[in-house]
């Protein structure tokens, strides 16, 4: 398991950047080779469940996530979303924070705790850059389009 976080400031008030960072669907859309699917009914909250398949054909694998905590921003009060995941191949927990950053912008932060079932210790420094590059990516174009 390897732990990281991104930050990130975007030109976007709190409950825009929210709602972007949170439309689970979109983050099939910026992650290659991943389609998602949210699998309870709308709306988001805690206990929505979201499967994240990627991969091609036989080297496809779910990605099973819960969200655990909801707490969408209010006014100028951060909004914080915990997601666990669940998978057989994927673990760990996933933190998206979006609090008041300078100039009316928005402060992004999201933690990650990512481990690969059968991925030895020793490859944690490739799956701690591979993660900070797929899901920084992933930040930056989620933030960047409506």
């Amino acid at each position: 398991m390897v732990i990281f976080q991104l930050e990130r400031t975007a030109p976007l008030p709190l409950a825009e950047a929210w709602r972007r960072l949170t439309g689970w669907q979109r983050h099939g859309e910026v992650v290659p080779l991943t389609r998602v699917t949210v699998v309870t009914p709308p709306p988001n909250g805690e206990g929505t469940v979201i499967v994240a398949r990627s991969g091609v054909g036989p080297l496809s694998f779910d990605d099973r996530m819960e969200v655990t905590v909801w707490q969408p921003p209010a006014g100028d009060e951060p909004g914080r979303c915990r997601l666990v995941k669940r998978g057989r191949v994927v673990r760990g927990w996933a933190e998206i924070e979006v609090r008041p950053g300078p100039d009316g912008r928005t402060r992004v932060v999201w933690r990650e705790e990512l481990g690969v079932r059968f991925l030895p210790s020793p490859f944690d420094p490739l799956l701690r850059t591979a993660g900070r590059r797929m899901f920084g990516r992933a930040v930056d174009r989620l933030l960047r389009e409506a």
